[in-house]
This record gives C-alpha cells, sequence and structure tokens, in this order.
C-alpha cells in the first residue's frame, strides 16, 4: 500500500466521543467494548524504571500497529492517549500516601476493527527494534466487554484527586447504583510539558 491519497483517516476522538468529553460535573456514560494493548505492574508510580518501561512498551506496540496497518490496509488513526486502572489487594487501604500498595494496569485504546494476529505482529515486531523495551514481553492485547460508569474531568495535580473522587462517588451513590470495577483515569495532558495544576484528567468508575 504505497497511495498516501488512498489512505483512510480514523479520528478515534470522534469515534469514541462520549469517552473523552467528560465535563466538571460527574455524568453516566455507556463504554462500548474497546480493543486495547495493557500492561500491568505495581508500586509507586513516579520515578519507576519499571513503570517507564512499561510506557515505552505500550507506545511501541501502539505505534508499530499503527504503521504497519497504514502500509497494509491503507488505514491510519492518531494514537490514543495513557489510561490507567488502579488500585490495591484491599481498596479499603487505597492511598495517596501510600502508593507502594498500588497495583496498576496501563492501556492504550486500539480501533475496534484490530485483529487478534494484527496486534501480536505488531508487537513481535516492537520486540524485534534495537533498544525495544524489555517489557514488550508483558504486553498483552485485550478485548474488554461494555460496561455502564460515571466520569469526570479533573483539574490539576494527580495528589489532588481525592475530592473529585469523592464527588463522582457520591453522584453514583445517590443515584442509587454501586461501585463495581477498577478505579480509571484517562490522562489527556502530557505531564511532562504541562504544569501539575493545569493537568486534565478523566476520572471514570464503573458502577453496578
Amino acid at each position: 500500500m504505497n497511495d498516501t491519497s488512498a489512505v483512510k483517516k480514523i479520528d478515534l476522538r470522534k469515534t469514541y466521543k462520549s469517552l473523552y468529553c467528560a465535563k466538571s460535573e460527574p455524568s453516566f456514560v455507556e463504554v462500548p467494548g474497546l480493543s486495547c494493548f495493557t500492561i500491568e505492574g505495581s508500586g509507586d508510580p513516579n520515578g519507576s524504571p519499571r513503570f517507564q518501561e512499561c510506557l515505552k512498551a505500550l507506545y511501541a506496540a501502539s505505534f508499530t500497529l499503527k504503521f504497519a496497518l497504514k502500509n497494509e490496509r491503507g488505514v491510519d488513526w492518531t494514537v490514543l492517549g495513557l489510561e490507567g486502572d488502579w488500585y490495591c489487594d484491599d481498596m479499603a487501604n487505597f492511598s495517596m500516601e501510600h502508593k507502594e500498595n498500588w497495583k496498576w494496569k496501563l492501556l492504550i485504546v486500539q480501533p475496534d476493527f484490530i485483529a487478534d494476529a494484527e496486534a501480536q505482529a505488531a508487537v513481535e515486531a516492537a520486540r524485534a527494534k534495537k533498544d525495544a523495551s524489555p517489557a514488550l514481553a508483558d504486553l498483552r492485547f485485550e478485548r474488554r466487554p461494555p460496561e455502564r460508569a460515571a466520569h469526570i474531568l479533573h483539574v490539576g495535580s494527580y495528589d489532588d484527586e481525592p475530592p473529585t473522587i469523592a464527588r463522582l462517588h457520591a453522584f453514583i451513590a445517590e443515584a442509587g447504583f454501586s461501585l463495581s470495577g477498577l478505579h480509571r483515569e484517562i490522562y489527556l495532558s502530557d505531564a511532562r510539558r504541562v504544569a501539575p495544576e493545569r493537568l486534565k484528567t478523566i476520572i471514570r468508575q464503573p458502577f453496578i
């Protein structure tokens, strides 16, 4: 596939518009089934070499897949940003003061038309590259089922999220639902380039 004029451009932010347009007031959202590259880890992410290797692995696989399908299928898309599920073995002890107890699952959403074999081929191609992240050995391609959730936009430092999270949980409870599944964060800002007080993060919580 060499004719760039024939490449079909896909804007995943428009495809999944409802997932990325949360406001400062909580609201409900129907999350469709999603295809993702995922990788897991534990401990405080700040300054963690493992966390950085996981990020490197996720983006390496995502861009390798993007460029492979642009050549092979004539489709192109902008790679979406990082998302993460955050939890610990006993959620009653989940605390900003004890990040060493955290567990996390990082992910990047992919187009829903990706075949499992195409995703696996991208991971293998990324692993074959010079200076490939060793974390690519732990990367998985996953199909997530649909879920009902509520979400809210948090503006500010990650450490200042607790009041925003409390508002979201209260919104769910007041509607007569119970929390279910893992706390999800969708990072709309690049923390390397944006001041902490201006960071934009969507916080999402599934419910039943």
